[in-house]
C-alpha cells in the first residue's frame, strides 16, 4: 500500500473552511504560526467577504492543507507521495519537506498578489464536464481571443480560463454541445494560461531567493505531470505552474503507476477525490472534509491491510 495526499486548489474553498479544520494542537499551532508570519489573523481569511480575494483564498488553502497534514503526521498518518492542484502544490511541497511553511506562506502571498495585479477584473474560470477534450478545444478556438484550456482534470473534466465575454461564449457553446456542466468557478483570475506569464516571471525571481530542498517523499507536479526529484524541478513547478495548464489527470495516473493505492484529500472540498475515483475506481479514496483524524488513521490502517 502506498498512501498519497492530495491538496486542492482554488475553487474548493467555502466560507468557514478554516474553522472546520480538525481540533488538534498541530492545527492550532499552524494557525498561530501563519498569523505571526503574515501579520494578520488567518482565521479571518475564510469569511465570505474575504474569499472574494485571491490572496485570502490561496493563503487559506495553503494553511488548511499544511495544518491538516501536520495533524495527521502527529497521529501517525504519513504519505508516501503528495500532489497539489495549482496552489495546492505549495502545501504538497511543505509536506514533502521541500519548502518551509513560513517560506510557503510568503511565496503564496506573493503569487496571489501578482495574479490579482495581472488581471484585476473581468476574468475568471469555467468548469466544463461531459465533453471530450477535442470538443472542448474546438469550443475554445471558436470563442475568440483571451480564452484558454487551463485544466485537464479527467477524460471529460476541463477548466477554461480567460476574459468574461469569451467565457460566456464558451458556456453557451458547451451547453449547446451537451455538456453536463458548464459554469463559472469561484476564481477571480484566469489561472494556468499565458495571461499569467508576467506574473510567473516575477514569481520566479522570488522563488529563486527562497531555500528549497529536494523532496523527502515523491512529489508530483502539475506542469509536466512528473515526479519532482530535485530542487530545480520543484522551483520550476512552484514558480511557473500558474501560467501553464494543469495536467491533473496525468498526475493522478502517474501516482497510480508509481504505486499509490490509497488517496486522502486534504481540506477543503472533495473535488480531487471524485476526479481520482472516476478514473481509478478500484483504489481507495477518502477526504478530510468528512473524516475525523481518528477516522483517517483507521482508513490508512485498513488500506495498509489491502
Amino acid at each position: 500500500m502506498s498512501l498519497a495526499f492530495l491538496f486542492p486548489g482554488q475553487g474548493a474553498q467555502s466560507p468557514g473552511f478554516l474553522h472546520r479544520l480538525p481540533d488538534h494542537p498541530a492545527v492550532a499551532a499552524t494557525l498561530q504560526e501563519a498569523s505571526a508570519v503574515l501579520g494578520r489573523e488567518v482565521l479571518e481569511l475564510d469569511e465570505a467577504s474575504a474569499l472574494q480575494s485571491t490572496v485570502a483564498v490561496q493563503i487559506g488553502l495553503l494553511v488548511a492543507g499544511a495544518a491538516t497534514a501536520r495533524a495527521l503526521a502527529a497521529e501517525g498518518v504519513a504519505p508516501a507521495m503528495v500532489a497539489g492542484l495549482s496552489v495546492g502544490s505549495f502545501a504538497a511541497a511543505v509536506t514533502a519537506g521541500a519548502l518551509t511553511f513560513p517560506d510557503a506562506l510568503r511565496l503564496v502571498d506573493r503569487r496571489a498578489r501578482l495574479m490579482e495585479q495581472a488581471c484585476p477584473a473581468g476574468f475568471g474560470m469555467v468548469a466544463v464536464t461531459g465533453l471530450t477534450q477535442r470538443r472542448v478545444e474546438t469550443i475554445v478556438a471558436a470563442a475568440g481571443p483571451l480564452l484558454y484550456l487551463a485544466n485537464l482534470n479527467g477524460p471529460a473534466e476541463f477548466v477554461l480560463s480567460g476574459a468574461d465575454p469569451a467565457l460566456d461564449r464558451a458556456i453557451d457553446a458547451a451547453q449547446q454541445a451537451g455538456a453536463r456542466r458548464a459554469e463559472r468557478l469561484a476564481v477571480a483570475v484566469p489561472s494556468h494560461c499565458p495571461l499569467m506569464d508576467d506574473a510567473a516571471a516575477a514569481l520566479t525571481a522570488t522563488v529563486e531567493s527562497v531555500p528549497v530542498a529536494a523532496p523527502r517523499i515523491a512529489m508530483v507536479g502539475n506542469r509536466r505531470a512528473r515526479v519532482l526529484r530535485d530542487v530545480a524541478a520543484v522551483r520550476e513547478e512552484l514558480a511557473t505552474n500558474l501560467a501553464h495548464p494543469v495536467r491533473w489527470s496525468d498526475s493522478v495516473t502517474l501516482m497510480a503507476e508509481h504505486g499509490a493505492t490509497t488517496f486522502l484529500e486534504m481540506p477543503p472540498g472533495t473535488v480531487l477525490t471524485r476526479l481520482a475515483a472516476a478514473e481509478f475506481p478500484d483504489l481507495a479514496y477518502r477526504d478530510m472534509e468528512s473524516l475525523s483524524l481518528a477516522g483517517a488513521r483507521a482508513f490508512a490502517a485498513r488500506a495498509g491491510d489491502r
